[in-house]
């Protein structure tokens, strides 16, 4: 098992974990999710690490809807800094222990900062990376914010 899975498990929350087929040449990682697992795009949760003050000692975790985009103004200002940016990918799989496309916020090698879209209190469960691709979780949001100590923050770009 991943170690998003063992954190969970730990913890003793109710999660379920759902498998699918990834297709390795995919780069679209959240829309396959969707596809694969037929829910909607609100449900599923993508997993970004950010650079705050564009700062690579300074990162943090934004959870947020796979069809919206985070909108880095909003994510600055959650997290109190002046500015932010995506981190450099191969950072953030040093640093969390988890590869692209299967970024779990659960179980990282070193805890993060972390800021849940707001939209996520609406929802009864969500679905997040387990920690490798072709692997997602399903739980709580409440469950999610109490075990990564997640901020709820509207972070992501409103249509």
């Amino acid at each position: 098992m991943t170690p998003a899975v063992n954190a969970l498990k730990q913890a003793r929350v109710v999660f379920r974990l759902h498998e699918y087929r990834h297709d390795p040449a995919t780069t679209a990682f959240g829309e396959e999710v969707v596809a694969a697992l037929g829910v909607s795009p609100a449900v599923v949760f993508k997993t970004l690490v950010v650079a705050l003050n564009g700062d690579p000692r300074q990162l943090a975790v934004a959870i947020l809807p796979v069809a919206a985009q985070l909108d880095l103004k909003l994510m600055a200002r959650a997290a109190g800094v002046k500015r932010c940016e995506l981190a450099d990918p191969q950072l953030a799989e040093r640093t969390t222990g988890y590869v692209v496309g299967g970024i779990s916020p659960l179980g990282q090698r070193k805890r993060l900062r972390t800021y849940l879209d707001q939209s996520a209190s609406a929802l009864p469960a969500l679905y997040v990376s387990a920690g490798k691709r072709g692997l997602q979780l399903e739980l709580a949001p409440a469950d999610l914010v109490r075990l990564t100590q997640a901020t709820a923050a509207p972070i992501a770009e409103r249509a």
